[in-house]
């Protein structure tokens, strides 16, 4: 895929770690509420729930369907999710996606609802996930890309 970086492109040749079915979550109506079993405020499109026995919490995840999935803002999705919450109907090959405020929200992820995705285990990280903020914006991204394949 375009505009892919280096450490992307690996996970993408990587043999996968696990493969679970997808189920979308949301704040409000009956969706999420509060913070994830991390204590930490759920990220729209970053945090999954997970079986811990399964995926363990603090697992940053990769999940190759969903790069390039443009997202509500119009931004493009890289494939990486956070391990940061649970839950007591999610045993294990299953992980719920937060998708943000509102049942709208689900829009951009509806067509991974209910289907078995591959998920490659990218390592740990500390703290909560990312807020997309935080995140390169996606001209580095390419940048970053364009920069690792000019030095192949």
């Amino acid at each position: 895929m375009a505009g892919m970086n280096a450490e992307q492109q690996a996970l993408m040749d990587t043999d996968p770690r696990w493969t679970a079915r997808v189920n979308l979550y949301h704040a409000g109506g009956g969706g999420a509420t509060g913070n994830d079993s991390l204590g930490c405020r759920p990220v729209p499109m970053r945090t999954i729930a997970t079986d811990p026995r399964y995926i363990p919490r603090r697992t940053r995840v990769f999940i190759p369907e969903t790069v390039g999935m443009r997202m509500a803002d119009g931004s493009i999705h890289d494939g990486y999710w956070y391990a940061s919450d649970t839950g007591g109907a999610i045993k294990g090959q299953k992980i719920d996606i937060f998708t943000g405020q509102g049942r709208g929200s689900m829009q951009p992820a509806m067509r991974f609802n209910q289907r078995r995705l591959t998920l490659v285990d990218a390592g740990r990280f500390d703290g909560c996930p990312p807020s997309w903020d935080a995140q390169p914006s996606q001209s580095t991204l390419m940048a970053s890309a364009a920069t690792s394949v000019g030095s192949q």
